[in-house]
């Protein structure tokens, strides 16, 4: 059972967000990217993601960002020359490549959230997870399951389980929540759970 803490005592002060640079088939991605950006903000969370400019990944700052929050982008440098990213951010950081990336986002944030997107999308909530369960790391995971977005994924992974591959308790370290307030809090008290 997922401990609660009040939204108005977090001690939670960023979150990396890793999500879509494409807008999704539903236009729903794009407003769940806002409004996880505008909740952040509104309870001075930093959001630490990717640096770009558009879909899923664009609406989550421009949420935080019209709410008057922090946005630190990070972004490898082939990126910035095809002109991905934004130049409207609280910070941006330029790094060689993608392991760069996910190296200095993992370093910045007290927590990791994915929202809708693709491949980049899980290879980078998986990779943060799997250092979690390697002990590289103490800091939470967790996946916002709006409209069941997750629930093929989370599916396939019990059943990597079933097969043995997975030790039963891998499933229980990840937070699953379909609320923007609800994943917020159960990331929030995973953090001071863990002080």
């Amino acid at each position: 059972m997922t401990r609660r803490v009040s939204l108005d005592d977090m001690s939670l002060s960023s979150i990396a967000v890793f999500c879509g640079s494409s807008p999704g088939a539903d236009p729903a991605y794009e407003r769940l990217g806002y409004e996880v950006g505008s909740f952040l903000a509104g309870r001075e969370i930093q959001v630490v993601y990717g640096a770009g400019g558009k879909g899923v990944m664009g609406a989550l700052a421009q949420g935080a960002l019209d709410a008057g929050g922090q946005v630190v982008g990070v972004i490898p440098r082939s990126m910035v020359e095809w002109e991905w990213g934004r130049d409207d951010l609280t910070e941006c950081e330029i790094v060689e490549g993608m392991h760069e990336r996910k190296a200095s986002m993992a370093r910045r944030a007290q927590a990791f959230l994915a929202l809708p997107g693709g491949l980049g999308t899980l290879e980078e909530i998986v990779e943060v997870w799997t250092w979690q369960r390697l002990g590289y790391h103490h800091k939470p995971v967790a996946f916002l399951d709006a409209d069941g977005f997750w629930r093929p994924f989370l599916s396939a992974m019990k059943h990597i389980e079933g097969q043995g591959f997975l030790a039963p308790a891998v499933l229980d370290e990840v937070i699953v929540e379909d609320s923007v307030p609800g994943v917020v809090e159960a990331l929030a008290a995973a953090c001071s759970s863990h002080r």
